[in-house]
């Protein structure tokens, strides 16, 4: 029997005997035996990933990437999937290595693998957690089945601005929302134990505050407070490693004039002191090298060894970690202790996910057959991506009813492939339907005619003449307009988000002519709607809805679902506004009075929004109570309850988020205007009222005091509740630390 099959058959009995906890690292022999038997470059090896590609013909492998699968050189691979493609190459690194260690195996499961659900900020915008976690664990199926183990989400990057193209791919602006987010999708990945085949690693990126860059531009410096970076920034990635994440990714950015892949503040002081994080840190796809482009690193040797000695554990794709750790251990620059340490790390993970028991666990053809685009899966993507569409105005043209002669502009309305968005795992158009096709069928007993009347981009206007026919003959208009699935996401950052092309253009044509027009918005981020707004009967924003998001948006247009999805982004009223957050700080000249000049204010624009974070409508109204309050002052370890009636004074069923917000109105340090502290959905039939309590503590109160410590201080408090960050009764309290 060779070597490597006669450690894996002792792994097997090591890791039975043992009585290791599942969804822990601790307890493993078998990594303590394979670090005692590897060589520093079979070690080294283990902190080396490399990517596998597609072709026209199929996934492929780099020769060289498999000579070093053989060698002990490679111990994860990113890209790879399928059964089949995974085992192969799996076959190399359990028979041909000399160890026999496996590989992980990971891929960008972003918002899901075959099923896609809504981007990530559409998924954030139905503030249901569950639907957050089932999301997630739908994609951790399907993923698993397909050959994978390990995925590189959640994003845990707080963005302000909504330039910034990868605000698809977060919760929003919100630390406190974000948290909860980051936590469930977590948890939806990893379940209850990785040892399970079901679920996925996550991994947590990107670290740290890569969702502000500068301008709002991709990969662009970031500059920030550390009390701004703790409070505001940090929350999320804490919570997903607090649910229970063994993976986190470094981010581009510089953070204080030092690259995040090299910056030992984040990688040890806080997320290895701080937070106690016992898994792995890897780098985004070649970021050790591009430190030298930073001015950070003199070449890729000195690279290596700043990320090294800084706490990165595994080198995605730059090589630097394969072709200069072991000269930097000779030439005495890096301690072998380093190595070890982060070697261990990688193996314990190995070892929670159960591949030293069964490398192939992830390889069945059966499973993937069954799994991938199964029925429920598809039902669960259709209610969700209902519930993650905003409605932003509505004169009662919607709900629309069937029957009736329907005009249905705008090249995004036949395109299946943008449906998807970016990121889209394995999701294909061939399984999407478009909005086109499935409005013919739900229109029943009624028509539906189409142009495209121009493309999301450039100037041409040749379709303008059959939009304005089709318009002309029918009784409602839906235009889709937005973005290019691929305007968002990595590398598409955008200097002004207005609606592209001549869009807009073509809607004021329509709208000249007095029709009703429902305006459907499908893009990645926040868009400057102003003109919009003011031309359409109806806006909805749909994001990019996934694979089922056109018979999810029918749902919506013919009111089989009411729409109940809330922004998580202020939609700013233009450009300049960015960065537009609703919980900004007061200045020493607060705006008050319309015209005072000696104010903090444009002399163009107002200051507010044109939709304000936590906002959307619904085709049913509903009511608040005055707020009441348990009590008018609390201290130490009491809490203060806060409760309001809620009422549907509507005709339809609908659900309703009631949002809770608190103002601290005097600080050791300045503090923001409102904070999100709390939120529920609340489902009511028309007529019926719910009592919704919120329970405010010291914990809900603190924040990062002028020392730097966190906790409560004793002061006045306003407390709102509200359906938006813009709305709500407040009533003040008082809160006294056990000191005061």
């Amino acid at each position: 029997m060779k070597r490597n099959m006669l450690l894996l058959y002792t792994a097997i009995l090591l890791l039975a005997a043992c009585g290791r906890k599942e969804g822990t690292t601790s307890g493993f022999p078998i990594v303590d035996s394979l670090l005692r038997e590897m060589t520093l470059q079979e070690k080294i090896g283990q902190l080396v990933l490399y990517t596998s590609y597609n072709t026209v013909t199929g996934p492929t492998m780099r020769d060289s990437y498999m000579d070093d699968i053989r060698a002990g050189r490679c111990g994860s691979i990113l890209n790879a999937c399928s059964p089949e493609y995974v085992r192969s190459i799996q076959e190399v690194a359990v028979n041909d290595s000399r160890l026999g260690i496996p590989l992980l195996f990971g891929f960008d499961v972003i918002h899901g693998y075959k099923t896609i659900f809504p981007i990530n900020l559409g998924l954030a915008a139905t503030w249901n957690l569950d639907a957050v976690r089932e999301a997630a664990r739908i994609a951790a199926v399907e993923a698993a089945a397909d050959g994978l183990n390990w995925t590189y989400s959640p994003m845990c990057d707080i963005s302000t601005d909504p330039r910034w193209g990868r605000v698809s791919e977060g919760s929003g602006e919100d630390p406190y929302l974000g948290s909860l987010i980051a936590a469930e999708t977590t948890r939806g990945y990893q379940g209850a134990s990785l040892a399970d085949t079901a679920t996925l690693l996550a991994c947590v990126k990107h670290f740290a505050a890569y969702g502000a860059p500068q301008a709002g531009r991709d990969y662009n410096t970031v500059d920030m407070s550390e009390r701004w970076l703790r409070e505001f920034y940090l929350p999320p990635y804490k919570a997903a490693i607090d649910a229970g994440a063994l993976s986190v990714m470094t981010s581009f950015n510089e953070l204080d004039g030092i690259p995040a892949t090299a910056n030992t503040h984040l990688l040890k002081d806080i997320l290895r002191d701080e937070w106690g994080f016992k898994g792995f840190v890897v780098t985004d796809y070649t970021s050790i090298n591009e430190m030298i482009n930073h001015g950070y690193a003199a070449d890729s040797c000195d690279a290596a060894r700043l990320s090294i000695l800084a706490g990165v554990d595994m080198d995605m794709q730059s090589a630097a970690y394969m072709e200069f750790l072991e000269q930097l251990v000779e030439e005495g620059k890096v301690d072998v202790r380093d190595i070890d340490r982060a070697a261990r790390r990688i193996l314990e993970v190995k070892a929670a996910l159960g591949l030293f028991e069964d490398p192939y666990r992830y390889c069945d053809t059966a499973r993937s057959a069954r799994e991938l685009l199964k029925e429920e899966h598809l039902s669960a993507a259709r209610e969700i991506a209902a519930e993650s569409m905003v409605l932003l105005k509505n004169d009662g043209t919607l709900p629309m009813k069937t029957g009736g002669r329907v005009a249905v502009i705008g090249f995004l309305a036949n395109s299946a492939q943008d449906m998807l968005g970016s990121w889209c795992g394995q999701g294909s158009p061939d399984d999407t339907r478009t909005i086109l096709e499935v409005l013919h069928r739900r229109n029943r007993g009624g028509s539906v005619t189409y142009a495209e009347g121009c493309r999301p981009a450039g100037e041409d206007r040749s379709g303008f003449a059959a939009a304005l026919s089709a318009a002309r003959s029918a009784e409602t208009v839906v235009m889709v307009m937005g973005e290019y699935g691929s305007w968002s996401g990595e590398a598409a950052s955008r200097a002004d988000i207005r609606m592209p092309g001549v869009q807009t253009e073509l809607l004021e044509k329509i709208a000249a002519m007095g029709k009703k027009i429902v305006l459907v918005v499908m893009s990645g981020r926040p868009l400057d709607l102003t003109r919009e707004s003011q031309l359409a009967s109806s806006v909805l924003d749909i994001w990019f809805p996934g694979t089922m998001g056109a018979e999810a948006l029918a749902d919506v247009l013919y009111g089989d679902v009411n729409p109940s999805g809330r922004l998580t982004m202020t939609f700013p009223r233009s450009t300049g506004q960015i960065p537009i957050y609703y919980y900004a700080k007061n200045t020493g000249r607060p705006h008050v009075t319309a015209d005072a000049k000696y104010e903090s204010r444009y002399l163009d624009s107002p200051n507010e929004p044109l939709y304000p974070f936590g906002y959307g409508l619904s085709y049913t109204e509903f009511s608040y109570s005055p707020v009441t309050l348990s009590k008018e002052t609390f201290s130490g370890k009491d809490a203060l309850t806060v409760s309001v009636r809620i009422t549907n004074t509507g005709t339809r069923e609908g659900t309703e988020t009631v949002q809770l917000y608190i103002r601290d109105l005097v600080g050791s340090v300045t503090r923001p205007v409102k904070q999100l502290k709390g939120f529920e959905r609340v489902k009511l039939a028309p007529g019926e009222s719910r009592e919704v309590r919120f329970e405010i503590t010291a914990e809900t109160l603190s924040f990062y005091r002028q020392d730097m410590s966190f906790g409560p201080e004793s002061g006045d408090f306003i407390v709102y509740v509200g359906p938006s960050s813009a709305e709500g009764e407040g009533r003040r309290f008082s809160y006294k630390t056990a000191a005061f």
